[in-house]
């Protein structure tokens, strides 16, 4: 006699989808168009595990694919910078206007980056960005384009003096710009070499003449931007320098083209150079308010025969800019204020109304909050001990992790036990942005 079994119950993994079925849903076919189709089915895969494994119902593997998948195919994520930091150097430095996002777009497919279209011949690389730089810059005769500030410095140093030939600095101006790179270990690794004069904290013209000879390339001035000498301390000018004979070298670091009122210690490219500087080197991405690029901008008869002398140079083919940093540096420089320049105009008492208004949204959503005054700064390696007048909405301390946490991803600084959203490198299109962050996480 045949005894009777009741049917078994049916293995949910059968019912886990096809993987080509998967794929064929419309939100997945928009996700691979937008991240790739490797992408989207290594997605697809892990959820079909996960189903496999009973974490999700088999139904549901679509919808845990597409949760699982970032919104852009790149994995940089964008931040609200509430730090207070203008040129936060971990989120990217300057933000670009909206002028210069729209000229990456233009330059993001073929376009006249070295070609004249006149002649259909090859053109000057980025002349029209370089020419946007003399305009910008009284007393640039010429201008080159790097891909960073130290790669201009560097790229002087090379072709001026890598064959052996010295370098005369002040002790005092040997620095260190930051993740442990210094001035002297750039300049050397050029096969340049360096006859450091002075003392630390006091350097005199006569030490800078006493050190001129036949192998004297230049006489090389470093502002130390990311730091303060105070008490009994001497520096010699640029103007004093440029009387000497050799050519002077200024290397400005921050990027700022003419004087701004907040920042009367910061040197300006077009101010250096009618102090008598040959060459200047800056940074694109500091106060300029561009994207990262390294300028080399050369005054008068010798300024100029220098630039071209630097762009000729070999190792100028290795460390120069493509069209995208072309188009957004020249957008960033005859452009619209860029946002860097916004936030260095910024109105205290707006600030503090902006501050208001958030604290109060947000005690009203019963989070603790208040509006407080606070000192923004430039960061960036720029204006060192420069205090900007801002606001900012204190928090609870424990909101500054999970607010990094967030969607955006928010940065604030900790400061007195509290967490301090700075509101001087954040635009007003961003407030609300930052308060809907800010009520998402109440604190994590």
């Amino acid at each position: 006699m045949t005894t009777a079994h009741p049917p078994r119950a049916a293995d949910p993994r059968r019912r886990v989808p096809r993987t080509d079925a998967v794929l064929a849903e419309p939100e997945l076919v928009a996700a691979a168009a937008r991240l790739g189709r490797d992408r989207v089915k290594r997605a697809v895969a892990a959820a079909q595990q996960r189903a496999r494994d009973g974490v999700i119902d088999p139904s549901g593997v679509a919808a845990d694919a597409l949760a699982a998948l970032p919104a852009a195919a790149t994995g940089i994520r964008p931040v609200l910078n509430a730090s207070g930091v203008l040129l936060h150097t971990n989120i990217g430095r300057a933000p670009l206007s909206e002028a210069a996002v729209a000229a990456l777009g233009t330059a993001a497919g073929t376009c006249d980056v070295e070609l004249d279209l006149a002649t259909g011949a090859r053109g000057v690389r980025g002349a029209s960005a370089v020419e946007a730089l003399r305009r910008a810059v009284p007393g640039a005769g010429a201008a080159w384009v790097a891909n960073n500030g130290a790669a201009a410095l560097a790229l002087v140093c090379a072709a001026l003096a890598g064959t052996g030939r010295e370098i005369v600095i002040s002790r005092g101006q040997l620095v260190e710009i930051g993740d442990g790179f210094r001035i002297p270990e750039l300049i050397e690794s050029t096969g340049a070499r360096l006859r450091p004069v002075g003392t630390t904290n006091r350097t005199h013209l006569r030490d800078y003449a006493d050190a001129v000879g036949p192998d004297t390339a230049f006489l090389l001035a470093v502002h130390p931007s990311n730091f303060v000498q105070r008490g009994f301390v001497s520096e010699v000018s640029v103007r004093e320098l440029a009387g000497l004979g050799p050519p002077v070298v200024a290397d400005i670091g921050s990027g700022l083209l003419a004087p701004h009122p907040l920042l009367p210690d910061e040197p300006d490219a077009a101010g250096t150079l009618a102090a008598g500087a040959d060459l200047v080197t800056a940074s694109g991405d500091k106060l300029l308010g561009g994207p990262q690029a390294g300028l080399v901008l050369g005054g008068g008869d010798r300024g100029t025969d220098l630039v071209e002398r630097v762009r000729r140079f070999p190792l100028a083919r290795a460390v120069r800019v493509d069209k995208l940093t072309l188009a957004a540096l020249e957008a960033s420089v005859a452009g619209p204020p860029t946002p860097v320049r916004e936030f260095l105009d910024a109105d205290p008492a707006a600030l503090r109304a902006r501050a208001d208004a958030l604290a109060a949204d947000l005690a009203g959503a019963g989070i603790e909050a208040a509006a407080v005054d606070t000192a923004a700064g430039v960061g960036g390696g720029g204006a060192p001990g420069v205090e900007l007048p801002s606001a900012a909405v204190a928090l609870p301390e424990r909101y500054a992790a999970a607010l990094r946490a967030a969607d955006p991803p928010v940065l604030g600084r900790v400061a007195d036990g509290r967490c301090l959203l700075d509101l001087r490198a954040l635009p007003p299109s961003a407030d609300e942005a930052l308060a809907r962050a800010v009520r998402s996480v109440r604190g994590g």
